[in-house]
């Protein structure tokens, strides 16, 4: 069994599909990034020169392996010529089953038939997505995390229909590419990281509505009293209030449980756009 992807492709180039189609290309792979829009496309890779030439800048990498990179990495609006060779598909769209069911379905139609699909969600598992295609064996989880040029853990997570194989090249492309991945034997809702940082996002929040201390004294609690390299607060700005909003609607639609239902913070904020930094504001001003 020849467990070595060489040729990856990436659906969605928004800052986490970029970020993971350069970790790949910084790996060693032929990577595509794909994208509907152009000017997405255009705009991820802008952001990956500006974010690469700081680490040179910095002394942090050296040019001749970014711009090595930069060689192995293409663009492509057309979603067959993106994966007609890939031999791993990492989905990075939108948190919507139905959006994300459709493009497995063109991917399994697109793909070579040995290729690998997975999606980077943390929160729809490949479960949901693997009667869509034609390879349930050959469908996972392969989770990155934010910002995906910085954090080394992956979490490969297997469905009841995962093989063994599919298991063994996802784990090896993981650390093929430099990143430290773990295996989630079975399927769970916000696997492993985000069950414990959701968990941690909850208390914070029910901190701050009641009164008993400020976003910021809770952040600097977590940083000073548990070593955390950032509070809850700037977490949640960080990786965008929306995208928390989200991972607690689809919680309270699978469980139908009040207490798993958005904060009232977070309503006012995803609803009035504080986003976090992405948006200029959250709990934060930026």
């Amino acid at each position: 069994m020849n467990n070595y992807i060489e040729k990856v492709s990436v659906i969605g180039a928004g800052a986490m599909g970029a970020q993971i189609a350069m970790s790949a290309a910084l790996g060693g792979c032929e990577v595509t990034l794909h994208d509907i829009k152009e000017e997405q496309l255009k705009k991820a890779e802008a952001e990956l020169q500006n974010i690469l030439n700081r680490k040179v800048e910095k002394k942090r990498m050296p040019k001749e392996i970014v711009e090595k990179a930069f060689q192995k990495l293409n663009f492509s609006t057309d979603l067959e010529e993106a994966v007609a060779e890939a031999d791993l598909v990492i989905e990075a769209v939108i948190e919507n089953l139905e959006i994300k069911r459709k493009v497995f379905s063109a991917l399994d139609k697109a793909a070579p038939a040995t290729a690998i699909l997975a999606t980077n969600s943390s929160t729809i598992v490949s479960s949901q997505l693997a009667d869509a295609t034609s390879r349930a064996e050959k469908v996972c989880n392969i989770h990155f995390f934010n910002p995906a040029l910085v954090m080394e853990l992956v979490e490969v997570v297997k469905n009841p229909q995962t093989s063994e194989e599919t298991v063994s090249k996802a784990m090896k492309f993981a650390e093929d590419i430099g990143k430290t991945p773990i295996l989630l034997k079975k399927e769970i809702y916000g696997f492993t990281v985000n069950r414990i940082l959701n968990a941690v996002f909850d208390e914070a929040i029910y901190l701050m509505e009641e009164g008993i201390a400020t976003i910021e004294e809770i952040d600097l609690a977590c940083t000073k009293g548990l070593n955390y390299p950032i509070g809850p607060f700037k977490l949640m700005d960080l990786t965008g209030i929306d995208v928390n909003y989200h991972i607690r609607k689809i919680k309270y639609e699978e469980t139908g449980e009040e207490k798993d239902y958005p904060q009232k913070t977070l309503v006012q904020k995803y609803e009035e756009g504080k986003l976090g930094k992405k948006s200029g504001e959250g709990f934060y001003q930026y």
